[in-house]
């Protein structure tokens, strides 16, 4: 019985001991006993805070457990066991808190970014444009008799400087007749950049109101849990 006893106390020491290491961090509790969690700041922070709620929550059950069993050599069970799920409670609401404030941070974060990156995007594109609108046509190089001289027996200088205006109207003919073509691409070009924007505009918004509402559901259930629970009889 005494070794019995001896072992119940150990690991009563060692619940208490993980218990204490597990609320060492926990955060505030405002007027109506909800936690409040300081904001997250960085994507870092967020993994880090998400990656330290992992182990707290592990902790706080093995605590649970070894409390659970050493209640069992109390002679009032039932209070300590009510003190033990107490416990347990505050700190899963606790962590339920961080966690989803930090995830929040994350999804909201992964939004900014994509926005960013979408109008850096379309900047480019939009310089892209107005080089290509503002660019002016290159200037014709004339060639003088004494630059070229003559070969026997080839074309002319004459006949070279016909030909060569002659090339020079049908490629201003066909930059011509592409315009049209050439201004429906850019046309489709901006109204596909313009669908783009309204497009991730209805997904921010959409993601938005999941947040809230998965916002107000934790609330609601953190609401729940921290209201106290019903009077048990001692046995």
């Amino acid at each position: 019985m005494t070794t019995m006893m001896g072992r119940w106390s150990t690991a009563l020491a060692c619940a208490l001991l993980l218990s204490a290491c597990a609320t060492q961090h926990q955060a505030a509790m405002d007027e109506v006993g909800m936690p409040q969690v300081v904001p997250t700041l960085t994507m870092v922070e967020a993994d880090a805070r998400l990656k330290e709620v992992a182990s707290e929550r592990a902790a706080a059950e093995s605590t649970y457990a070894a409390r659970e069993l050493a209640c069992y050599d109390r002679f009032f069970v039932t209070s300590c066991l009510d003190q033990a799920k107490n416990t347990r409670r505050l700190t899963l609401v606790r962590l339920r808190a961080i966690e989803a404030e930090a995830s929040h941070f994350k999804r909201a974060e992964s939004v900014r970014l994509r926005d960013a990156d979408l109008a850096r995007t379309q900047q480019v594109a939009r310089d892209e444009l107005a080089e290509r609108t503002a660019a002016t046509p290159k200037t014709m190089k004339v060639v003088t008799p004494e630059a070229v001289p003559t070969r026997p027996g080839g074309p002319t200088l004459a006949e070279r400087q016909a030909r060569h205006a002659a090339e020079v109207k049908q490629q201003e003919a066909k930059d011509l007749a592409e315009a049209p073509q050439r201004s429906e691409r850019e046309a489709n070009f901006a109204r596909k950049q313009a669908e783009a924007v309204k497009r991730q505009e209805r997904v921010a918004k959409r993601l938005a109101e999941r947040e809230k509402a998965a916002a107000d559901k934790a609330a609601r259930a953190a609401a729940a849990a921290s209201a106290p629970p019903p009077p048990i009889g001692v046995n």
